[in-house]
């Protein structure tokens, strides 16, 4: 009879910490004044848009919103809104 093989044994595996929350960059503290990035209209105040160069994403339910640009034509921006998007101006 032959013997059987065992398996070696690693040990534990290093600890490795945990990346730290982005939940703070979301708040700006001015003076008195806390600002808070924009929320999703659908999902409510505790879902934070994405900020892109163009637009505001919501990344749990796909909600956008496009952002105005000064050299847009108008033909584009129907686009948008037949997309069933919300057109936001700042």
């Amino acid at each position: 009879m032959g013997k059987k093989k065992r398996a070696v044994k690693k040990g534990k595996k290093p600890h490795k910490n945990k990346p730290t929350s982005k939940k703070y960059s979301k708040y700006k503290i001015e003076g008195n004044n806390i600002t808070r990035a924009p929320v999703c209209p659908r999902c409510g105040p505790a879902i934070f848009l994405m900020v892109a160069k163009d637009r505001l994403y919501c990344g749990k339910c796909h909600y956008s919103e496009f952002l105005n640009k000064s050299s847009d034509k108008s033909g584009s921006q129907s686009d948008n809104k037949s997309n069933g998007s919300v057109e936001r101006g700042e």
